[in-house]
């Protein structure tokens, strides 16, 4: 039996993405996406605070396009995709940084945003059944992009 890695998300926007293009012409646009467990009350009356999680979320090629043309910063978006654990060395401080980050395959607008660079509508922007459809691409290798393409080992977080 095989494996699968699949994540979905719903959240908020923390920011606008932010797009590079690499040596080779392919887009990376990066942004984060907060989601929220609400606040309760157990049983017993003990009340329990929100809590938020931070997630950062790639998105390669066309689904990079997607993002910059589409997503702003409040927006709140459907994100399906696969966990992925990286590492690189800082240039700056010459340290090992390790980083989890959900790599994008679908986007689906879930509220519209005045901010949004397009107004773009509400809807899907990968899938099938009539909708546009983005063939996600993979990790271009040798790039070098805050260590994209250089990974290392299995072990994302050593101790």
């Amino acid at each position: 039996m095989g494996s699968l890695n699949k994540i979905e998300l719903i959240g908020n926007l923390g920011k606008t993405p932010d797009v590079k293009k690499l040596d080779g012409g392919t887009k990376v646009a990066t942004f984060t996406l907060a989601t929220t467990e609400p606040a309760y009350t157990t049983q017993q009356g003990r009340q329990v605070a929100a809590k938020t999680e931070w997630h950062n979320i790639v998105a390669w090629g066309g689904m990079a396009t997607i993002a910059e043309r589409f997503l702003a910063k409040g927006q709140q978006v459907y994100v399906e995709g696969k966990m992925r654990y990286r590492n690189y060395e800082d240039s700056s401080t010459g340290q090992r940084k390790y980083v989890a980050e959900v790599v994008c395959s679908n986007i689906v607008l879930l509220s519209s945003n005045a901010t949004s660079r397009e107004n773009a509508p509400t809807g899907q922007f990968a899938g099938q059944g009539g909708q546009m459809y983005y063939q996600p691409q993979e990790m271009p290798t040798g790039a070098n992009y805050g260590g994209y393409g250089q990974q290392e080992d299995n072990d994302p977080f050593p101790i």
